[in-house]
């Protein structure tokens, strides 16, 4: 059973809520929408994430034989409703806005549209996939804006909550503008860029820290980046000067250093002269370590001679913010608006599409939240990607939403851009507050009987 596909990676009120739908007979057609309550602390904007894994998801929804004898085995679900789950498939449509595209609270980035039975089941596994990726290139995207023009690696499978969360981050962060992942299997699996050096480890098991420099030139000749910080690293950075002639008559280039412990800022400085006093101005210097995008804008700020980092722990685990308030609430059933009233949990019912307002400087100005129906000025930035449970477009290259996302960042208000505390506009449009106060009014009657 593969827990990336499997139906059963769900919460088992998800099925009862199914049980129950089967007894009432009740297969209308229900509409859902993910979207993020509100920011946290530390967040003025979100960059969409995660739509890629969550169509395949619905493309494959199914119930195995296997897993449909194991819930039987349960006794909790009637023989006539496990019968019913043989035969399901996801059939509904679906609007997103396209992966990279930057979102503010109230905002759906999902809706889905289907029999409440198949609306209802996939919300577990659909909220799971875009928290996690949402999360993480919203995270990335910081350290983006704080290093333009750096190379961003990221360093965080190991510290990552599971495989699959390592998997996706390196895929997530790829999105929101980094360079590339030391994660072997998502260059296999997405084709990101790999990249890597050395561990402390290659180092301690040479008796010289010279010579294990030379064997690992030997071992990785076209791409020589060695790390120079587990003993003393001036002295290191001495060791690579004098190898490199006797390298280069092997036809072998340094091609950058790496420091991960100390002072990043101040070594860095130190290592630069010495490469530059022994003619290795080309060797770049690759900076890891506990880092996150403060720490890179501190360093470049004070203008540490860095060309590339290393990110991991606090990117992968979000380690600031490690979740986002987000739902996959139902807006509308059977054709009628649904509203949920709880205390600090409302939500605005209905379908619904966000329109995005540009100034003359191609800058976000401003974004409108209405009903479908309700047109406003302004890019519509919920669009149809499957219909009748079928994809409408092939997957775009991951290149392509890369460069979404880039463009999407590029047109952040200026404060957003430094990391500045900062309230976008978001408008909830009039004819969403008026059926609000109509479903409120009917629910104070005693009645739910709305026509949108």
């Amino acid at each position: 059973m593969n827990p990336a596909t499997s139906v059963l990676l769900t919460d088992l009120y998800q099925l009862t809520m199914l049980q129950g739908y089967h007894d009432l007979g009740m297969e209308d057609t229900a509409v859902f929408e993910f979207f993020v309550r509100r920011l946290r602390p530390g967040r003025g904007f979100l960059l969409a994430a995660g739509l890629e894994q969550s169509l395949a998801f619905l493309e494959q929804l199914h119930f195995t034989p296997e897993e449909l004898e194991w819930l039987a085995s349960t006794r909790r679900f009637s023989k006539a409703f496990l019968a019913s789950l043989e035969g399901l498939r996801f059939t509904g449509d679906v609007h997103a806005m396209p992966e990279g595209t930057v979102f503010f609270p109230n905002e759906p980035i999902l809706r889905v549209t289907a029999p409440i039975a198949q609306a209802q089941l996939v919300e577990t596994r659909l909220i799971n996939l875009l928290h996690l990726q949402t999360l993480i290139a919203s995270k990335a995207a910081r350290s983006v804006l704080m290093a333009p023009n750096r190379l961003l690696v990221d360093f965080g499978l190991r510290r990552a909550h599971g495989a699959e969360s390592g998997l996706l981050a390196a895929r997530a962060s790829y999105i929101a503008g980094f360079s590339g992942t030391s994660a072997v299997l998502a260059g296999q699996q997405f084709g990101i860029p790999l990249y890597g050096t050395m561990a402390h480890s290659f180092i301690q098991a040479h008796d010289d820290e010279a010579l294990a420099f030379e064997h690992f030139a030997h071992a990785q000749p076209d791409n020589v980046v060695l790390l120079i910080d587990t003993w003393d690293t001036e002295a290191a950075a001495h060791k690579v000067v004098a190898l490199a002639p006797k390298l280069t008559r092997a036809g072998i280039r340094i091609k950058g250093v790496r420091i991960d412990s100390g002072d990043l800022a101040e070594h860095a400085r130190r290592v630069r002269t010495i490469l530059d006093a022994g003619g290795l101005d080309h060797v770049i210097i690759f900076a890891s370590g506990d880092l996150d995008e403060y720490a890179l804008r501190d360093m470049l700020a004070a203008g540490a001679p860095v060309d590339g980092f290393g990110v991991g722990t606090h990117l992968d685990t979000s380690s600031d913010l490690p979740y986002l308030d987000c739902v996959y609430k139902l807006q509308e059933y059977a054709g009628r608006a649904r509203r949920k009233r709880s205390e600090g949990k409302a939500t605005w019912p209905g379908r619904k599409q966000v329109y995005r307002r540009h100034d003359a400087d191609d800058r976000m100005g401003g974004d409108v939240v209405t009903l479908e129906t309700d047109p406003q000025p302004g890019e519509p930035l919920l669009i149809p990607v499957m219909r009748g449970g079928c994809r409408l477009a092939p997957p775009p290259a991951l290149a392509e939403v890369r460069r979404h996302a880039a463009r999407s960042l590029a047109r952040l208000p200026e404060p957003l851009r430094r990391l500045e505390e900062f309230t976008y506009q978001v408008e909830i449009a009039p004819a969403l507050h008026e059926l609000a106060a109509q479903i409120d009014q009917n629910t104070l009657a005693g009645t739910t009987r709305l026509e949108t």
